[in-house]
Protein backbone atom coordinates (compact mmCIF):
# COMPACT_ATOMS: atom_id res chain seq x y z
CA UNK A 1 0.00 0.00 0.00
CA UNK A 2 1.61 3.34 -1.00
CA UNK A 3 2.57 5.75 1.74
CA UNK A 4 0.40 8.87 1.68
CA UNK A 5 2.29 12.12 1.02
CA UNK A 6 3.35 14.06 4.07
CA UNK A 7 1.03 16.90 4.96
CA UNK A 8 2.51 20.41 5.16
CA UNK A 9 3.23 21.65 8.66
CA UNK A 10 0.57 23.96 10.06
CA UNK A 11 1.46 27.61 10.39
CA UNK A 12 1.82 27.33 14.19
CA UNK A 13 4.37 24.55 13.79
CA UNK A 14 6.36 26.58 11.25
CA UNK A 15 6.43 29.57 13.60
CA UNK A 16 7.40 27.39 16.54
CA UNK A 17 10.30 25.89 14.61
CA UNK A 18 11.53 29.33 13.59
CA UNK A 19 11.20 30.69 17.12
CA UNK A 20 13.16 27.77 18.59
CA UNK A 21 15.93 28.33 16.09
CA UNK A 22 15.85 32.09 16.65
CA UNK A 23 16.16 31.68 20.42
CA UNK A 24 19.01 29.24 19.90
CA UNK A 25 20.98 31.72 17.80
CA UNK A 26 19.86 34.77 19.81
CA UNK A 27 22.92 34.75 22.04
CA UNK A 28 25.24 34.72 19.03
CA UNK A 29 23.33 37.56 17.38
CA UNK A 30 23.35 39.58 20.61
CA UNK A 31 27.11 39.08 20.95
CA UNK A 32 27.76 40.20 17.38
CA UNK A 33 25.53 43.24 17.83
CA UNK A 34 27.17 44.22 21.11
CA UNK A 35 30.63 43.80 19.59
CA UNK A 36 29.69 45.98 16.62
CA UNK A 37 28.22 48.69 18.85
CA UNK A 38 31.35 48.79 21.03
CA UNK A 39 33.58 48.93 17.95
CA UNK A 40 31.57 51.80 16.46
CA UNK A 41 31.76 53.71 19.74
CA UNK A 42 35.52 53.23 20.02
CA UNK A 43 36.19 54.59 16.54
CA UNK A 44 33.62 57.40 16.82
CA UNK A 45 35.09 58.69 20.09
CA UNK A 46 38.80 57.86 19.81
CA UNK A 47 39.29 57.60 16.06
CA UNK A 48 38.99 61.33 15.43
CA UNK A 49 37.11 62.93 12.52
CA UNK A 50 36.63 60.30 9.85
CA UNK A 51 37.39 57.42 12.22
CA UNK A 52 33.95 55.89 11.80
CA UNK A 53 34.18 56.21 8.02
CA UNK A 54 37.61 54.51 8.02
CA UNK A 55 36.16 51.65 10.08
CA UNK A 56 33.31 51.21 7.60
CA UNK A 57 35.72 51.39 4.68
CA UNK A 58 37.94 48.74 6.27
CA UNK A 59 35.00 46.44 6.92
CA UNK A 60 33.78 47.03 3.37
CA UNK A 61 37.27 46.12 2.14
CA UNK A 62 37.09 42.90 4.17
CA UNK A 63 33.69 42.20 2.62
CA UNK A 64 35.10 42.63 -0.88
CA UNK A 65 37.42 39.67 -0.26
CA UNK A 66 35.19 37.50 1.91
CA UNK A 67 31.97 37.72 -0.13
CA UNK A 68 32.94 34.94 -2.54
CA UNK A 69 33.66 32.46 0.30
CA UNK A 70 30.88 33.56 2.66
CA UNK A 71 28.02 34.25 0.24
CA UNK A 72 29.08 31.62 -2.28
CA UNK A 73 31.10 28.64 -1.07
CA UNK A 74 29.69 28.60 2.45
CA UNK A 75 26.05 29.00 1.41
CA UNK A 76 26.44 26.08 -0.99
CA UNK A 77 28.29 24.04 1.62
CA UNK A 78 25.36 24.31 4.04
CA UNK A 79 22.97 23.16 1.32
CA UNK A 80 24.98 20.08 0.34
CA UNK A 81 26.48 19.02 3.68
CA UNK A 82 23.31 19.34 5.77
CA UNK A 83 21.67 16.05 4.67
CA UNK A 84 24.93 14.00 4.65
CA UNK A 85 26.63 11.88 7.29
CA UNK A 86 29.97 13.32 8.39
CA UNK A 87 32.84 11.23 7.04
CA UNK A 88 30.94 9.71 4.12
CA UNK A 89 32.42 9.84 0.64
CA UNK A 90 30.01 12.50 -0.58
CA UNK A 91 30.60 14.53 2.59
CA UNK A 92 34.36 14.51 1.96
CA UNK A 93 33.80 15.47 -1.67
CA UNK A 94 31.75 18.57 -0.81
CA UNK A 95 34.08 19.50 2.06
CA UNK A 96 37.15 19.24 -0.18
CA UNK A 97 35.51 21.27 -2.93
CA UNK A 98 34.66 23.99 -0.43
CA UNK A 99 38.23 24.15 0.84
CA UNK A 100 39.62 24.25 -2.69
CA UNK A 101 37.34 27.06 -3.86
CA UNK A 102 38.07 29.07 -0.71
CA UNK A 103 41.81 28.72 -1.33
CA UNK A 104 41.35 29.90 -4.92
CA UNK A 105 39.32 32.93 -3.81
CA UNK A 106 41.98 33.86 -1.24
CA UNK A 107 44.78 33.58 -3.81
CA UNK A 108 42.90 35.90 -6.16
CA UNK A 109 42.29 38.36 -3.30
CA UNK A 110 45.96 38.42 -2.31
CA UNK A 111 46.96 38.96 -5.93
CA UNK A 112 44.64 41.96 -6.29
CA UNK A 113 45.85 43.49 -3.03
CA UNK A 114 49.52 43.11 -3.91
CA UNK A 115 49.21 44.21 -7.55
CA UNK A 116 46.84 47.17 -7.06
CA UNK A 117 47.16 48.35 -3.45
CA UNK A 118 46.47 52.03 -4.21
CA UNK A 119 42.75 51.89 -5.08
CA UNK A 120 42.06 49.34 -2.35
CA UNK A 121 44.15 50.29 0.70
CA UNK A 122 45.58 53.68 -0.28
CA UNK A 123 43.12 55.56 1.94
CA UNK A 124 44.70 53.92 5.01
CA UNK A 125 48.15 55.33 4.21
CA UNK A 126 50.04 52.12 5.01
CA UNK A 127 52.85 50.08 3.47
CA UNK A 128 53.54 46.54 2.25
CA UNK A 129 53.84 45.05 5.73
CA UNK A 130 50.31 46.16 6.61
CA UNK A 131 48.98 44.72 3.34
CA UNK A 132 50.68 41.35 3.90
CA UNK A 133 49.26 41.12 7.43
CA UNK A 134 45.85 42.03 6.02
CA UNK A 135 46.12 39.06 3.63
CA UNK A 136 47.06 36.79 6.55
CA UNK A 137 44.09 38.01 8.58
CA UNK A 138 41.73 37.41 5.64
CA UNK A 139 42.97 33.83 5.29
CA UNK A 140 42.43 33.09 8.97
CA UNK A 141 38.99 34.72 9.02
CA UNK A 142 37.77 32.82 5.96
CA UNK A 143 39.03 29.60 7.56
CA UNK A 144 37.04 30.37 10.70
CA UNK A 145 33.90 31.10 8.66
CA UNK A 146 34.25 27.83 6.75
CA UNK A 147 34.59 25.76 9.93
CA UNK A 148 31.57 27.52 11.46
CA UNK A 149 29.64 26.73 8.26
CA UNK A 150 30.44 23.04 8.72
CA UNK A 151 29.18 23.24 12.30
CA UNK A 152 25.94 24.93 11.20
CA UNK A 153 25.37 22.34 8.49
CA UNK A 154 25.63 19.65 11.17
CA UNK A 155 23.16 21.49 13.41
CA UNK A 156 25.80 22.27 16.09
CA UNK A 157 24.15 25.51 17.13
CA UNK A 158 25.75 25.52 20.59
CA UNK A 159 29.26 25.47 19.16
CA UNK A 160 28.29 28.17 16.66
CA UNK A 161 27.04 30.39 19.50
CA UNK A 162 30.22 29.97 21.58
CA UNK A 163 32.53 30.68 18.65
CA UNK A 164 30.49 33.71 17.57
CA UNK A 165 30.71 35.17 21.07
CA UNK A 166 34.49 34.65 21.04
CA UNK A 167 34.78 36.32 17.62
CA UNK A 168 32.61 39.24 18.71
CA UNK A 169 34.67 39.91 21.83
CA UNK A 170 38.14 39.51 20.34
CA UNK A 171 37.88 42.24 17.70
CA UNK A 172 36.82 45.20 19.90
CA UNK A 173 39.30 44.15 22.61
CA UNK A 174 42.16 44.27 20.09
CA UNK A 175 41.06 47.68 18.78
CA UNK A 176 40.75 49.09 22.30
CA UNK A 177 44.24 47.83 23.19
CA UNK A 178 45.87 49.45 20.15
CA UNK A 179 44.04 52.77 20.57
CA UNK A 180 44.82 52.83 24.31
CA UNK A 181 48.51 52.33 23.50
CA UNK A 182 48.38 55.35 21.17
CA UNK A 183 48.32 53.39 17.92
CA UNK A 184 46.91 54.82 14.70
CA UNK A 185 43.46 53.86 13.43
CA UNK A 186 44.78 51.74 10.50
CA UNK A 187 46.85 49.65 12.92
CA UNK A 188 43.89 49.25 15.26
CA UNK A 189 41.79 48.03 12.34
CA UNK A 190 44.46 45.52 11.33
CA UNK A 191 44.57 44.22 14.92
CA UNK A 192 40.78 43.82 14.74
CA UNK A 193 41.08 41.56 11.69
CA UNK A 194 43.96 39.48 13.07
CA UNK A 195 42.23 38.97 16.42
CA UNK A 196 39.10 37.71 14.71
CA UNK A 197 41.14 35.46 12.43
CA UNK A 198 42.83 33.95 15.47
CA UNK A 199 39.57 32.26 16.42
CA UNK A 200 40.20 29.74 13.63
CA UNK A 201 42.19 27.54 16.03
CA UNK A 202 39.43 26.97 18.62
CA UNK A 203 36.84 26.61 15.84
CA UNK A 204 38.89 23.91 14.11
CA UNK A 205 39.43 22.13 17.43
CA UNK A 206 35.67 22.03 18.15
CA UNK A 207 34.81 20.77 14.66
CA UNK A 208 37.58 18.16 14.70
CA UNK A 209 36.42 16.86 18.08
CA UNK A 210 32.88 16.53 16.68
CA UNK A 211 34.17 14.47 13.75
CA UNK A 212 33.15 17.09 11.18
CA UNK A 213 36.60 17.62 9.64
CA UNK A 214 37.63 14.18 8.35
CA UNK A 215 40.89 13.68 6.52
CA UNK A 216 40.65 14.43 2.81
CA UNK A 217 42.43 12.46 0.13
CA UNK A 218 42.41 12.16 -3.62
CA UNK A 219 41.55 14.69 -6.31
CA UNK A 220 38.81 17.28 -6.03
CA UNK A 221 35.34 16.09 -7.04
CA UNK A 222 34.38 17.79 -10.29
CA UNK A 223 30.61 17.48 -9.67
CA UNK A 224 31.11 19.05 -6.23
CA UNK A 225 33.22 21.87 -7.67
CA UNK A 226 30.53 22.53 -10.30
CA UNK A 227 27.79 22.43 -7.67
CA UNK A 228 29.50 24.93 -5.39
CA UNK A 229 30.64 26.93 -8.40
CA UNK A 230 27.04 27.91 -9.09
CA UNK A 231 26.85 29.50 -5.66
CA UNK A 232 30.21 31.15 -6.30
CA UNK A 233 28.76 32.82 -9.38
CA UNK A 234 25.86 34.14 -7.31
CA UNK A 235 28.31 35.48 -4.73
CA UNK A 236 30.30 37.14 -7.52
CA UNK A 237 27.18 39.09 -8.45
CA UNK A 238 26.84 40.20 -4.80
CA UNK A 239 30.49 41.26 -4.84
CA UNK A 240 30.24 43.24 -8.07
CA UNK A 241 26.76 44.68 -7.68
CA UNK A 242 26.51 45.17 -3.89
CA UNK A 243 29.82 45.25 -1.99
CA UNK A 244 31.74 47.03 -4.72
CA UNK A 245 28.88 49.49 -5.17
CA UNK A 246 28.91 50.27 -1.43
CA UNK A 247 32.68 50.74 -1.55
CA UNK A 248 32.41 53.09 -4.54
CA UNK A 249 29.51 55.02 -3.00
CA UNK A 250 31.57 55.78 0.10
CA UNK A 251 34.49 56.90 -2.08
CA UNK A 252 32.14 59.29 -3.93
CA UNK A 253 30.71 60.72 -0.71
CA UNK A 254 34.20 61.21 0.77
CA UNK A 255 35.31 63.10 -2.36
CA UNK A 256 32.17 65.24 -2.55
CA UNK A 257 31.51 65.97 1.12
CA UNK A 258 34.77 65.15 2.98
CA UNK A 259 35.50 62.65 5.76
CA UNK A 260 33.85 64.64 8.57
CA UNK A 261 30.55 65.17 6.73
CA UNK A 262 30.54 61.60 5.43
CA UNK A 263 30.77 60.51 9.07
CA UNK A 264 27.13 61.65 9.52
CA UNK A 265 25.90 59.40 6.72
CA UNK A 266 28.19 56.65 7.95
CA UNK A 267 26.67 56.79 11.45
CA UNK A 268 23.20 56.13 10.02
CA UNK A 269 24.58 53.43 7.73
CA UNK A 270 26.40 51.84 10.68
CA UNK A 271 23.22 51.77 12.75
CA UNK A 272 21.56 50.11 9.77
CA UNK A 273 24.44 47.62 9.51
CA UNK A 274 23.97 46.61 13.14
CA UNK A 275 20.33 45.56 12.93
CA UNK A 276 20.84 44.26 9.38
CA UNK A 277 23.49 41.95 10.84
CA UNK A 278 20.93 40.68 13.35
CA UNK A 279 18.36 40.05 10.63
CA UNK A 280 20.89 38.45 8.28
CA UNK A 281 22.25 36.15 11.00
CA UNK A 282 18.78 34.92 11.94
CA UNK A 283 17.78 34.38 8.33
CA UNK A 284 21.03 32.58 7.47
CA UNK A 285 21.04 30.30 10.49
CA UNK A 286 17.28 29.61 10.82
CA UNK A 287 15.29 30.52 7.70
CA UNK A 288 17.65 29.63 4.85
CA UNK A 289 18.61 26.11 6.02
CA UNK A 290 14.91 25.27 6.41
CA UNK A 291 14.08 26.80 3.02
CA UNK A 292 16.86 24.78 1.38
CA UNK A 293 15.61 21.60 3.02
CA UNK A 294 12.13 22.16 1.53
CA UNK A 295 13.32 22.61 -2.07
CA UNK A 296 11.54 19.42 -3.16
CA UNK A 297 8.33 20.24 -1.24
CA UNK A 298 6.86 23.39 -2.83
CA UNK A 299 3.69 23.44 -0.71
CA UNK A 300 5.62 23.46 2.56
CA UNK A 301 8.17 25.90 1.15
CA UNK A 302 5.39 28.30 0.12
CA UNK A 303 3.83 28.07 3.58
CA UNK A 304 7.20 28.86 5.16
CA UNK A 305 7.75 31.93 2.96
CA UNK A 306 4.21 33.24 3.54
CA UNK A 307 4.50 32.72 7.29
CA UNK A 308 7.84 34.50 7.53
CA UNK A 309 6.66 37.42 5.38
CA UNK A 310 3.38 37.88 7.24
CA UNK A 311 5.01 37.45 10.64
CA UNK A 312 8.07 39.63 10.16
CA UNK A 313 6.64 42.56 8.15
CA UNK A 314 4.72 44.18 11.06
CA UNK A 315 7.36 43.25 13.66
CA UNK A 316 10.13 44.81 11.59
CA UNK A 317 8.03 47.91 10.91
CA UNK A 318 7.32 48.37 14.64
CA UNK A 319 10.97 48.00 15.57
CA UNK A 320 12.17 50.45 12.92
CA UNK A 321 9.53 53.03 13.85
CA UNK A 322 10.73 52.76 17.46
CA UNK A 323 14.31 53.48 16.34
CA UNK A 324 13.07 56.56 14.46
CA UNK A 325 11.24 57.85 17.54
CA UNK A 326 14.42 57.44 19.61
CA UNK A 327 16.75 58.96 16.99
CA UNK A 328 17.62 62.12 18.95
CA UNK A 329 18.80 60.05 21.92
CA UNK A 330 20.10 56.97 20.12
CA UNK A 331 22.64 58.45 17.71
CA UNK A 332 24.62 60.38 20.36
CA UNK A 333 24.50 57.35 22.67
CA UNK A 334 25.82 54.90 20.08
CA UNK A 335 28.42 57.23 18.60
CA UNK A 336 29.06 60.77 19.94
CA UNK A 337 26.99 63.92 20.57
CA UNK A 338 28.02 65.44 17.21
CA UNK A 339 26.24 62.59 15.42
CA UNK A 340 22.83 63.91 16.52
CA UNK A 341 23.07 66.02 13.36
CA UNK A 342 22.58 62.83 11.33
CA UNK A 343 18.98 62.36 12.54
CA UNK A 344 17.49 63.79 9.32
CA UNK A 345 19.04 60.90 7.36
CA UNK A 346 17.51 58.16 9.48
CA UNK A 347 13.89 58.16 8.25
CA UNK A 348 14.55 57.17 4.62
CA UNK A 349 17.25 54.73 5.75
CA UNK A 350 14.80 52.89 8.02
CA UNK A 351 12.22 52.73 5.24
CA UNK A 352 14.84 51.39 2.85
CA UNK A 353 15.84 48.69 5.33
CA UNK A 354 12.27 47.54 5.92
CA UNK A 355 11.78 47.14 2.17
CA UNK A 356 15.18 45.46 1.86
CA UNK A 357 14.43 42.85 4.55
CA UNK A 358 11.17 41.83 2.90
CA UNK A 359 12.93 41.65 -0.47
CA UNK A 360 15.65 39.40 0.98
CA UNK A 361 13.07 36.94 2.32
CA UNK A 362 11.87 36.41 -1.23
CA UNK A 363 15.29 36.44 -2.91
CA UNK A 364 16.40 33.58 -0.64
CA UNK A 365 14.20 31.44 -2.92
CA UNK A 366 16.64 31.97 -5.79
CA UNK A 367 19.58 31.04 -3.56
CA UNK A 368 17.93 27.90 -2.20
CA UNK A 369 17.12 26.76 -5.74
CA UNK A 370 20.58 27.76 -7.08
CA UNK A 371 18.98 29.87 -9.85
CA UNK A 372 22.30 31.43 -10.81
CA UNK A 373 21.31 33.35 -13.94
CA UNK A 374 18.24 34.94 -12.42
CA UNK A 375 20.04 35.80 -9.19
CA UNK A 376 22.87 37.52 -11.07
CA UNK A 377 20.37 39.39 -13.26
CA UNK A 378 18.50 40.69 -10.20
CA UNK A 379 21.72 41.87 -8.54
CA UNK A 380 22.90 43.60 -11.72
CA UNK A 381 19.57 45.32 -12.31
CA UNK A 382 19.46 46.45 -8.69
CA UNK A 383 22.96 47.96 -8.91
CA UNK A 384 22.18 49.80 -12.16
CA UNK A 385 18.95 51.12 -10.65
CA UNK A 386 20.79 52.39 -7.57
CA UNK A 387 23.49 54.09 -9.66
CA UNK A 388 20.84 55.90 -11.68
CA UNK A 389 18.95 57.00 -8.59
CA UNK A 390 22.14 58.24 -6.90
CA UNK A 391 23.13 60.21 -10.00
CA UNK A 392 19.78 61.98 -9.90
CA UNK A 393 19.34 62.45 -6.15
CA UNK A 394 22.82 63.25 -4.76
CA UNK A 395 23.23 66.57 -6.64
CA UNK A 396 19.75 67.68 -5.55
CA UNK A 397 19.54 66.41 -1.96
CA UNK A 398 23.18 66.07 -0.90
CA UNK A 399 23.82 63.34 1.69
CA UNK A 400 20.07 62.78 2.02
CA UNK A 401 20.07 61.52 -1.56
CA UNK A 402 21.92 58.34 -0.54
CA UNK A 403 19.21 56.85 1.77
CA UNK A 404 16.45 58.18 -0.50
CA UNK A 405 17.97 56.29 -3.42
CA UNK A 406 18.13 53.10 -1.34
CA UNK A 407 14.47 53.43 -0.32
CA UNK A 408 13.32 53.88 -3.92
CA UNK A 409 15.56 51.02 -5.08
CA UNK A 410 14.20 48.47 -2.63
CA UNK A 411 10.62 49.66 -3.05
CA UNK A 412 10.79 48.91 -6.75
CA UNK A 413 12.66 45.65 -6.18
CA UNK A 414 10.13 44.43 -3.59
CA UNK A 415 7.25 45.13 -5.96
CA UNK A 416 8.96 43.09 -8.67
CA UNK A 417 9.72 40.22 -6.25
CA UNK A 418 6.11 39.99 -5.08
CA UNK A 419 5.02 39.70 -8.70
CA UNK A 420 7.77 37.32 -9.80
CA UNK A 421 7.46 34.91 -6.85
CA UNK A 422 3.65 34.96 -6.73
CA UNK A 423 3.43 31.30 -7.78
CA UNK A 424 6.20 30.22 -5.43
CA UNK A 425 4.36 31.86 -2.53
CA UNK A 426 0.97 30.46 -3.51
CA UNK A 427 1.53 27.40 -5.72
CA UNK A 428 -1.41 25.92 -7.60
Amino acid sequence: MPTPPAQPEPRAAVLARLLRGSVGSGVAVAARTAGALVLNKLLAVYGGPGGLTLLAHFQNLMALFTTLPNDGVHVGTVKYLAPLRAGSGRYRAWLGAGLGLNALALLLSAGLLLLWPGPLVGVFGTGWGWTLLFCLGLTLLVGHAFVVTVLLAAGRLGAYVGLTVLLSVSGPVAVAAVLYAGGAVPHALLAYLLAQGGTLLPAAAVARRAGLLPRLHGAFSRPALRGLGRFLLMALSVLLFSKAVDFSLREVLIRQFGLAATDLWQAVAKLSDNYTMVFSALMSSVYYPRLAALSARPQERARLVRTVLAGLAPVLALGLVLLWLLRGWLLPLLFEPRFAAAAYLLGPQLLADWLKFLTWILLFLLTAQARVGRYVAVQAASAVLLAGLLAGLLPRFGLLGAPLAQALRYGLLLGWCLWYFRRAIRPA
